[in-house]
């Protein structure tokens, strides 16, 4: 293929907008004008024919271009058509490319195999980004659109809009049209975006140890669905937790905080960083303070004064 596409590629993983950005790509490539005859677009159905497919895939394009054989949903084609596909990619159509899509597909299955065997580029994986490389993803994908993000704003955003690229991305394309500006900050991303994402708790008790009791409280005012029981015994793990790190530091033991809470190194960063900011004494007293507020909650006492007043203690470092 002198177009130096391959015959056939596979785009599979869960970010949706990586498969979007490949597809569009391809989409690209198709002869201006005659996109519409050159172009065959299907989903994976249980009712899909091998012999439609194979005419598909074996049907001259218009023009001097390409033709593009478009499958949705790959993961769910019918055994006939896979294996079709499978018989095909031994000899393609020269002037044909196939793209299957697919969230996911396991590499163990023929057809991946096959498409795999096509080229070394063959495969565009498109695995969503681990959470704690997303905000610098974020900031990329920023100024791939024109405009700057500091890290504050691309963890905020993150925060309200959650982890799906595809909502970040549109909400960020919003954030630009509405500041017209080449720099984003974070009061920006307060004061545009609504919180649509359920809070997580480890983001809660992150903004607790850290000591700002400000964004805790606007965090916990957004979780709807915790009960005062679970809160607590959250914060009593997390401090517990602090005191273990907190231990090792000061025995200069603090390359092991991470295997002794049977964590990765950057599931324990935030928890290293607050650990910083308490004594041992002041880590007991927090620890005190989840037992008396659990017992006042048991006792019939008002639940919201008692866990509020549990959340000023545990921000509270001395």
């Amino acid at each position: 293929m002198g177009t130096g596409l391959l015959a056939a590629y596979l785009v599979v993983g869960e970010n949706q907008l990586k498969r979007e950005t490949a597809i569009k790509r391809l989409r690209a490539r198709l002869e201006e004008g005659l996109e519409a005859f050159n172009l065959d677009e299907m989903v994976a159905s249980a009712d899909l024919d091998p012999a439609s497919v194979a005419i598909s895939l074996n049907t001259v394009p218009m023009g001097s271009g390409i033709r593009l054989v478009l499958i949705h949903e790959a993961n769910r084609l019918p055994k006939a058509v896979s294996e079709s596909i499978v018989t095909y990619l031994e000899n393609p159509n020269p002037d044909c490319v196939l793209c299957l899509e697919a969230q996911k597909l396991a590499k163990n299955t023929r057809l991946y195999k096959a498409v795999a065997k096509v080229g070394r580029q063959s495969v565009i994986d498109c695995t969503p980004v681990k959470p704690y490389k997303l905000p610098e993803h974020v900031q990329k994908h920023a100024r791939a659109l024109g405009v700057q993000l500091d890290t504050a704003a691309a963890k905020e955003l993150i925060s309200r809009v959650g982890e799906d690229m595809v909502l970040l991305d549109r909400q960020l394309r919003t954030l630009i049209e509405l500041c017209d500006s080449p720099h984003i900050t974070v009061a920006e991303v307060e004061r545009y975006v609504a919180r649509t994402a359920e809070v997580k708790p480890w983001e809660f008790l992150d903004k607790l140890a850290a000591g700002d009791i400000g964004r805790a409280l606007e965090l916990y005012r957004h979780m709807t669905n915790a009960s005062h029981h679970a809160l607590v015994a959250l914060i009593e793990r997390r401090v517990r937790e602090l005191i273990c790190a907190r231990s090792l530091m000061d025995r200069g033991q603090s390359a092991h905080i991470a295997s002794e809470l049977k964590r990765q190194e950057w599931q324990v960063r935030s928890v290293v960083s607050a650990a910083r900011r308490y004594t041992q004494e002041g880590l007991m007293r927090c620890l005190s303070a989840c037992e008396t507020c659990e017992r006042e909650i048991k006792s019939g006492a008002d639940a919201e004064t008692s866990f509020l007043t549990l959340l000023f203690v545990f921000c509270d470092p001395t």
